[in-house]
């Protein structure tokens, strides 16, 4: 497979352990990520919810990026519905000044999950109607093309790629604009493979992308045994289970507390389809599996994300997948830090899916 490999991290928060830890772990990982090869490293937005604790992206992208050298950072992404397009392109610009040609701007239409967090952020469902105009206004500061005659004064001059994360209309627009698809099979492998195929078919051409660039974002987990590595997956298909019953997403649990406990018929039927299209098993398992999705869905990269209670089964799921893809570890060494180590924009290192390809 001629791609690359990437990682999304959403700082989720285990049982026993607090919020404020998950942040400080994001970035101890994003470390150790860096350090086996991956080509991104991305943090998420979320609002309100007890399992997960990043909510402020941009800000925890900073800190990420000031701890690490090479790997390129971003979001997966900064739900634009929530924000003020101005305030989000100067967010991105004085990242991108500090930290050059290593920040990627991931975007996503997404709202507050429920009306109580929608009021907080000042934001109605209907927000998300907007996107696609406010999307044009942010991308016009970037360029610094504003009709408006403001600026993101730090933005300007800068090279800062913008990703489209969409599902169906989503990725329309995401081809109308010429972005990058960032896409998961929300909805099933069928309806992302259509979903892929439509955006390639209508994709315009810009100064973003000059062809269509797919970034398929997939569950993972690797470890020396199927069954481990299912295991894995236990705490959250358990917590999305119980968000779906109780309208809230927990910490995660160990896997022999979830696997013990007594569910009801709703929550066993969740639990068991929560656990489905995931890829998962040992090394040589994942690998073939990996390489038949790329086969099918062209995609230019993949985008992992592995969740576990124990963040040392996390680690060794994505250590595993390293040595199976043949990405080159990077030399951990003084300079930890400092921002003049990697290879650039097109960081990323050689050997089995890493970086060849010549999209963003």
């Amino acid at each position: 497979m001629d791609v690359r490999l990437s990682v999304l991290d959403r700082s989720h928060v285990s049982r026993g352990t607090s919020p404020q830890q998950a942040l400080r772990d994001t970035v101890r990982f994003a470390q150790q990520v860096e350090d086996l090869g991956y080509h991104r490293f991305w943090v998420a937005e979320h609002h309100s919810v007890p399992g997960v604790a990043g909510s402020a992206p941009t800000v925890l992208a900073a800190a990420v990026a000031a701890a690490t050298s090479r790997i390129r950072v971003g979001t997966g992404g900064v739900m634009l519905p929530n924000h003020q397009p101005l305030v989000v392109a100067e967010q991105f610009g004085v990242l991108g000044a500090l930290f050059p040609d290593r920040i990627d701007v991931g975007l996503g239409r997404s709202v507050g999950f429920t009306d109580g967090i929608r009021r907080a952020l000042g934001r109605g469902k209907e927000a998300a109607d907007r996107f696609g105009e406010q999307l044009a206004e942010l991308l016009g500061y970037l360029h610094g093309r504003s009709a408006s005659g403001v600026h993101a004064v730090a933005a300007e001059g800068l090279d800062l790629p913008v990703f489209l994360l969409a599902t169906r209309s989503g990725a329309e627009t995401a081809a109308e604009f010429g972005l990058p698809l960032v896409i998961a099979a929300v909805h099933g492998d069928d309806r992302m493979l259509r979903t892929i195929e439509q955006y390639r078919a209508d994709f315009r051409p810009s100064a973003q992308a000059a062809e269509p660039y797919v970034v398929l974002a997939r569950s993972v987990a690797v470890a020396e045994s199927a069954e481990r590595a299912r295991r894995l997956l236990v705490p959250e298909a358990w917590a999305t289970a119980y968000s779906r019953t109780h309208g809230e997403f927990p910490p995660l649990e160990p896997p022999e507390q979830v696997l013990a406990r007594s569910m009801s018929d709703r929550e066993r039927a969740l639990f068991d389809r929560a656990l489905r299209g995931h890829v998962h098993g040992t090394p040589d398992q994942v690998a073939t599996a990996l390489d038949e999705l790329v086969t099918r869905t062209g995609a230019d990269e993949l985008l992992v994300t592995t969740t576990a209670h124990d963040p040392a089964d996390r680690l060794t799921s994505y250590r595993l997948l390293s040595e199976v893809a043949g990405l080159s570890p990077t030399p951990v060494g003084p300079d930890r830090g400092g921002r003049d180590r990697g290879p650039g924009r097109h960081g990323g290192s050689s050997g089995g899916w890493s970086a060849t390809a010549t999209a963003r």
